[in-house]
């Protein structure tokens, strides 16, 4: 990367530059920045003229914007410009507190931007390699913090020579002001004393001593008053402890300056670093400030190319409030070279200009433009723009004087990498001469095939956009209704001046417009007349093309409901007829290991001599066989159930049908159409289907198949107990209790059993008396008598 920035040359002229209000988009971007040096690369940010230097420009803005959508804040952080620094540092100066405390703030920073770029490579793989570099000095930054704690304060903690120095001027202190304290409280110098208090004069302790007792407090003197009344002195028994309290000051200066010498020198150590480090942190700060800035205007990153192709897709002015700027659509450079463009005053064409050449700087310079995906912009070797009114009164140049200067300026610069914008070509002089020379110089650039946008209210310019290859006509509309202007840009067709139809609705006589009217020759007002139908017909052709674009997009999305319903349907049946499949599978094994578990059973009995006769027994077997073959030939047969309805032959609207796919009931809603798909309402879904998948509905609905009763039956060999205690059981988990109970208990031959559901709060006795009495098996059911258990029992009598 840095080789590719040694290639970046100023291909913009400040005349342009300014013209195009490049500077105020660098004022934008610098205010983006968090440091002084990234707002200072941010205003020396200048295009490029290279395509892979653009690119790479371009990805390094991708690459930090995907940072700021992940983290969702900047890692970059505030940090100071030290590079003054580092030339006193390399020449052995020793830096103040306050100089080492900037630099252990760009450490910190540097290390906290260094750990905020971790975890990105996926995402932005230059970037991180480049933070990658930075060398935070972490035991350099906690020293410099550790010992200086403000820019007029060194911490104790520097050294210990330092606390122990700093310890003893604390004694001095406390000595010269307990002995200067007991003299003012004394009473024979207490009278003496102007005011009773301890002060300092030249970094020495004195009392203020009236002038007239001079002679009764010995010492020197260090000051007095203004008025002489008062005489600041020294009291000899304080002299040698205040000369031993500046000597320790002195020691205290000298350390600290040792300190600072020491600290000074470590920076000297890895001031290389603290270079490399300033240099890659403001380069950082002002990548991300150029994401920042992409977000701040909704921008995107557009598509470089360098052969000239322009297409801009709902691009908006970047220094227009987005309230109220109305974005354009523009393309040029492929089937033509050069767009005109047309329309009334204050119609948006300077503004088309502006933003075509800003665009193409700001692409040229790694940022995103304000437009939507799909914007491409060429990457030009120059960019001229003459815009705006040139009058120069210092050098005695009209309009259309300064105009031609410029121009000419152009023509002798410009090659086929160059992107020209000329605002009114021709205009400030004579129409018919203007018109021609605006013709000559359109026709030169064609030649050349420069890339060329020029706006103009000239016929014949119109004209020749029409008739010449390589040139487009382009219209700024303007609503005559409103007298305003749209600012929208219609491309193939020319704009219309509407000068008469302006003029009518400010107010001018009608008489005045028709000799006006009349004045202008029949092919000139042919020619306007057909370019104002032309416009409006290709306004409502827009219209119209909108208004369909929106059907469009309304009926695709409300047949994407609808397939989604219908896909959310048919998986929700599938999963219900493949959970039926399996229940009705494992009932079958269920019930065929029942029934073969019993046969064993009453083998074993018979073998053990118990009652049971050989003919009850083969009667049971064939009642058990007949219950499995049905069991089984309800599941054979459930797969194939669909197959037996009857189909369709005559359909009427409203009629029930059977959807034999989704095995569903619907209702005809429209008959058979030439595909033989009929649209019929399931629910509240409505979809097409053939004729062929729908059933009559016999019976007046479709057939409920019944549901397959399922019955745990375990017989064991041991007894079974005369009662069941549920207490504690819900009202369905106790139901399955006492059922399978009931049936161990019948093949057990037992007649009266007790169930045991304790009184409680009456919800399980209740609700299990119920069920007890409409059991099958069940013959009667009364309440526990005393002894049995009261109302905390049902005593149940089998059949």
């Amino acid at each position: 990367m840095k080789l590719l920035r040694k290639l970046k040359i100023d291909m913009l002229s400040q005349h342009a530059a300014a013209t195009l209000q490049w500077p105020k988009i660098k004022e934008m971007l610098a205010s983006c920045a968090k440091s002084s040096m990234g707002k200072e690369k941010a205003m020396a940010l200048a295009p490029t003229e290279h395509l892979t230097l653009a690119r790479a420009l371009q990805e390094e803005t991708l690459q930090a914007e995907s940072i700021l959508y992940r983290r969702g804040d900047n890692p970059m952080q505030p940090f100071e410009d030290i590079r003054s620094l580092m030339g006193r540092v390399r020449a052995g100066g020793v830096l103040s507190m306050e100089e080492l405390l900037k630099l252990a703030q760009m450490l910190r920073a540097c290390g906290q931007i260094a750990q905020g770029m971790q975890g990105h490579q996926d995402i932005a793989p230059n970037l991180t390699s480049q933070a990658a570099f930075l060398a935070p000095h972490r035991h350099l930054e906690q020293e410099i913090s550790r010992c200086i704690l403000s820019p007029e304060e060194m911490s104790d903690a520097a050294s210990g020579e330092l606390a122990s120095i700093r310890r003893r001027i604390r004694q001095c202190n406390s000595n010269i002001r307990e002995k200067l304290q007991s003299m003012i409280h004394s009473p024979s110098i207490q009278k003496c004393l102007q005011d009773a208090l301890v002060t300092q004069r030249g970094g020495r302790y004195v009392l203020p001593v009236r002038q007239e007792y001079r002679a009764s407090i010995p010492g020197m003197v260090h000051d007095q008053s203004a008025s002489g009344a008062t005489l600041y002195i020294e009291p000899m028994a304080v002299v040698q402890i205040n000369n031993d309290l500046r000597e320790l000051v002195m020691d205290e200066r000298r350390e600290m300056a040792r300190i600072l010498a020491s600290l000074s020198a470590q920076v000297n150590e890895v001031v290389d670093d603290l270079a490399q480090n300033i240099e890659t942190m403001s380069e950082l700060d002002a990548i991300f400030a150029r994401a920042e800035l992409a977000r701040s205007m909704d921008a995107v990153q557009p598509k470089l190319n360098d052969v000239g192709w322009i297409n801009i897709v709902r691009g908006r002015h970047p220094l227009i409030d987005r309230a109220q700027v109305v974005p354009i659509d523009l393309w040029m450079g492929k089937d033509f070279t050069t767009l005109v463009v047309t329309g009334p005053n204050t119609g948006g064409k300077t503004v088309t200009l502006k933003t075509v050449g800003l665009f193409s700087i700001m692409a040229q310079s790694g940022l995103f433009v304000p437009a939507e995906a799909g914007t491409e912009l060429c990457v030009f070797a120059d960019i001229f723009a003459d815009i705006g009114d040139e009058q120069s009164i210092e050098q005695s140049l009209s309009t259309f004087s300064a105009h031609m200067t410029n121009i000419v300026r152009i023509l002798s610069q410009v090659s086929d990498r160059a992107l020209v914008l000329l605002d009114e070509l021709g205009a400030g002089t004579d129409p018919v001469e203007g018109a021609a020379l605006a013709m000559a110089i359109l026709e030169h650039l064609r030649a050349l095939r420069v890339r060329t946008l020029a706006t103009t209210h000239y016929s014949e310019l119109k004209a020749y956009a029409m008739t010449t290859d390589g040139v487009q006509n382009a219209s700024a509309e303007f609503d005559i209704a409103t007298l305003r202007p749209t600012y929208r840009l219609s491309i193939g067709i020319p704009g219309s001046s509407n000068a008469f139809e302006i003029s009518k609705r400010l107010g001018l006589e009608e008489a005045l417009i028709a000799r006006a009217r009349a004045l202008v020759s029949h092919e000139d007002r042919r020619f306007e007349e057909v370019i104002s139908t032309a416009e409006q017909e290709k306004r409502a052709a827009a219209a119209e093309r909108d208004q369909a674009q929106r059907a469009k997009l309304e009926a695709e999305r409300l047949q994407a409901e609808a397939r989604k319903a219908r896909d959310a349907w048919i998986n929700q049946r599938d999963k219900m007829l493949a959970r039926a499949q399996e229940e009705a599978q494992r009932i079958v094994e269920e019930a065929q290991q029942e029934s073969r578990a019993l046969i064993a059973q009453m083998h074993q009995l018979l073998k053990e001599g118990a009652a049971v006769r050989p003919h009850q027994m083969q009667a049971l077997q064939k009642q058990l066989r007949t219950q499995s073959e049905k069991l089984g030939e309800r599941r054979v047969a459930a797969p194939k159930a669909q197959q037996a309805h009857q189909s369709v032959d005559i359909l009427a609207v409203g009629q029930k049908v059977l959807l034999t796919k989704f095995n569903q009931k619907a209702t005809v809603l429209a008959l058979p159409n030439e595909a033989g798909e009929v649209q019929v309402q399931a629910g509240a879904m409505k979809m097409m289907v053939q004729k062929k998948d729908l059933a009559m509905v016999l019976g007046g609905g479709m057939p409920q198949p019944s549901a397959p009763q399922r019955r745990n039956v375990q017989i064991n060999t041991r007894a079974i107990s005369a009662e069941l205690d549920i207490r504690g059981c819900r009202q369905d988990e106790g139901r399955e209790k006492v059922d399978k109970y009931l049936d161990d208990a019948v093949l057990s031959g037992l007649t009266e059993v007790r169930i045991i559901h304790g009184k409680g709060t009456g919800a399980l006795r209740a609700g299990m008396r119920e069920y007890l009495r409409t059991h099958p098996l069940v013959q009667s059911v009364r309440e526990g008598k005393y002894g049995e258990g009261d109302a905390g029992v049902s005593v149940v009598t089998l059949k």
